[in-house]
């Protein structure tokens, strides 16, 4: 069975190397500030001990005051998990920067949160509509898409 790493374990050992990187954690998850999040998921996947060389998942949380990016990672090699979020506060263009250099499974994971929820992966190769159609006016899973 894989061991879920706490969240104040993670965000100590990602404090240790950058300390501006951590806004917040739990039990279970970490928040990094959105500029950060790049060089975080670069930490988890480069430090020994970390080494969370496989993303299980990205997605999005539409909470209305803010969209959160959750990302599921493991590593095979020490059979650990550890669940890394930031939040985006811009409504209107949320950015985030793209992780597929790190993994190349969030390509299309990231182009399905971006059709479906709006959220914009900066340095994605291919950030194109995935479900729906170039043209589909907004994000089908927005909750101001969906009237709030």
């Amino acid at each position: 069975m894989t061991t879920a790493l706490s969240g104040e374990d993670i965000a100590r050992r990602l404090q240790h190397a950058h300390p501006d990187a951590v806004e917040t954690w739990d039990a279970a998850s970490i928040w990094v500030k959105p500029e950060a999040l790049h060089q975080a998921c670069r930490f988890f996947r480069d430090t020994p001990g970390l080494s969370m060389d496989f993303l299980v998942a990205v997605t999005a949380v539409d909470y209305i005051e803010y969209f959160e990016m959750v990302y599921h990672l493991t590593s095979l090699q020490h059979n650990h998990s550890a669940v890394l979020k930031t939040r985006l506060y811009d409504r209107d263009g949320p950015t985030v920067s793209s992780v597929v250099d790190l993994w190349r499974g969030a390509e299309l994971q990231e182009r399905e949160v971006w059709d479906l929820m709006g959220v914009r992966f900066t340095g994605h190769p291919n950030l194109k509509r995935i479900l729906t159609w170039e043209g589909f006016p907004g994000h089908p899973l927005q909750k101001t898409h969906l009237g709030g």
